[in-house]
């Protein structure tokens, strides 16, 4: 087959997932669509390849694929550094700052540590663009919003609630979510909390999201969806990732609808964090964006000009299974326009010791598999190899009732000593036929399992050259119904953006 992979300047730059044109990039920040437009805002140092001084990068797409890298949105100032919050198109001028038209708002903190105690001093400010996005003015009152006595307080999501005609603020603060209430996004009161005795807490609590869905299936059932990333402790071998928690929206507040003790992870791999949507998507699409690495590890990964990507945007909804209602995501709609070649299977046979080798090669891949065992339920899955040696396996055992990934000789491993692993998470009760969809890029996989639910992400440092296809099966041959695989087109653009990063305005 035609070989069609690109190699890029820096050999771990993703060909189609967000990564900055240059240093070091981490949670998105001030997703909003307004005009046409996309706006990806994120924590970004433009002084190196590790974390220092944040400011907001800033990046617009039309289509969530392909993007255009903007100029610095927010630089630090007298306050302190731009920390992680939120953007929301204030239609009404409610805030004032647009004479009567709609205009962007943004949400931020503002992080400060004070020269003589070392104290961390975080609180909330806002910055308006009136040429959709272009440019940003920070608000002349800022900060709008401080307390004080909590050094955790941070990465507000801003949205207008209707039924209670006001804007909602939800911030983190430390081992709780805090919700305020303002009429003019500059005037905010308090409205409640959640969380201190709720979900898990292996970590400082961060980035939340909080936002209603239908839900499947069952007509007029609504929930509200909660979304609470934490650091994750030390002693955590996970690391950072994301819960969420299911329930409903009053009085300026959510209020949880689960027993307190109830787990749910966003997303089971390693590399998913921070995730949150996009206000005002179109047709009341709720897309989910998120950075893919971990704390544990975010910086020693293997990078030459940049380190930091994130996921493919995926469009969120609820659905019910077992008795319970559950999160499920793909990636949007939109990534079916990167397919360049397509190869499609059915009724071939894998089994114990004779795998299926489509003798298909991508550098950039999309798969979907879906089998039925041709006895007693066992372990099958796919091998995605390089011609030196290294593979990653993604399967599901049946008989555990898992979906894992194995990473272990993927690649380049050894930068630290918890990224070589495999790791599992269960699969729905309600899991019938066996089904994997698969996106792998030049240093990530995302894996979704049946329709959506559930979701792993992992990154992966292969060396340069196309991805190789095995389906293999352990122990129990596999009868697969279809096997299609789509070769995908890149796109990163040859030259870099027509501007510098510069770490001053």
């Amino acid at each position: 087959m035609r070989e069609s992979f690109l190699q890029p300047a820096d050999p771990w730059r993703p060909q189609y997932h967000y990564s900055p044109w240059a240093n070091w990039m981490n949670d998105p920040n001030g997703m909003v669509y307004f005009n046409g437009e996309y706006h990806l805002m994120y924590q970004y140092f433009p002084g190196g390849q590790t974390w220092g001084p944040m400011h907001w990068g800033h990046a617009v797409s039309r289509d969530l694929m392909h993007w255009e890298h903007r100029p610095v949105a927010l630089y630090p100032d007298e306050f302190g550094m731009i920390f992680s919050g939120s953007a929301v198109v204030d239609w009404r001028d409610s805030s004032g700052f647009f004479g009567g038209k709609p205009g962007l708002v943004a949400v931020f903190t503002h992080h400060a540590a004070l020269p003589d105690t070392r104290e961390v001093r975080q609180s909330q400010s806002l910055a308006y663009s009136a040429d959709g996005g272009r440019t940003w003015v920070k608000h002349k009152g800022n900060p709008v919003l401080t307390e004080p006595s909590l050094p955790d307080f941070r990465d507000p999501k801003v949205f207008w609630h209707g039924p209670e005609n006001r804007w909602i603020m939800l911030l983190a603060a430390g081992d709780h979510i805090r919700f305020y209430a303002s009429p003019n996004l500059r005037e905010w009161t308090y409205t409640g909390e959640f969380g201190r005795r709720e979900g898990s807490h292996q970590g400082v609590w961060e980035c939340p999201d909080v936002f209603p869905l239908p839900v499947e299936g069952q007509p007029g059932e609504t929930r509200w969806v909660l979304l609470v990333s934490i650091g994750g402790a030390p002693e955590d071998e996970e690391g950072s990732r994301t819960q969420y928690f299911l329930g409903t929206f009053r009085d300026g507040c959510f209020h949880g609808g689960e027993p307190a003790e109830t787990v749910r992870w966003l997303d089971a791999g390693r590399d998913h964090y921070a995730g949150v949507t996009w206000s005002d998507a179109p047709d009341n699409r709720r897309i989910l964006l998120g950075w893919m690495s971990n704390w544990k590890y975010a910086a020693v990964t293997p990078a030459a000009s940049f380190r930091g990507a994130m996921t493919l945007p995926r469009e969120l909804s609820l659905y019910a299974s077992g008795g319970e209602v559950r999160l499920r995501q793909l990636p949007v709609a939109e990534a079916a326009g990167l397919r360049e070649e397509t190869a499609t299977w059915h009724r071939v046979q894998a089994s114990p010791g004779t795998p299926f080798r489509p003798g298909f090669e991508a550098a950039l891949l999309e798969l979907s598999l879906e089998w039925d065992w041709a006895g007693e339920p066992g372990e099958a899955g796919v091998r995605l190899w390089t011609r030196d040696g290294q593979e990653t396996r993604i399967g599901i055992d049946a008989q555990a009732g898992m979906l894992y990934i194995d990473r272990t000789v993927s690649g380049e491993t050894g930068f630290h000593p918890a990224f070589p692993c495999r790791h599992e998470t269960p699969l729905p009760p309600s899991a019938s036929r066996p089904k994997l969809r698969i996106w792998a890029d030049r240093i990530s996989v995302e894996v979704f399992a049946g329709d959506g639910d559930p979701a792993m992400t992992d990154l992966i440092f292969p060396a340069p050259g196309p991805y190789w296809v095995e389906i293999y099966a352990v122990h129990t041959p596999v009868n697969i119904h279809t096997l299609e695989l789509h070769r995908l087109r890149s796109t990163v653009a040859d030259e870099g953006p027509a501007f510098q990063h510069g770490c001053e305005p």
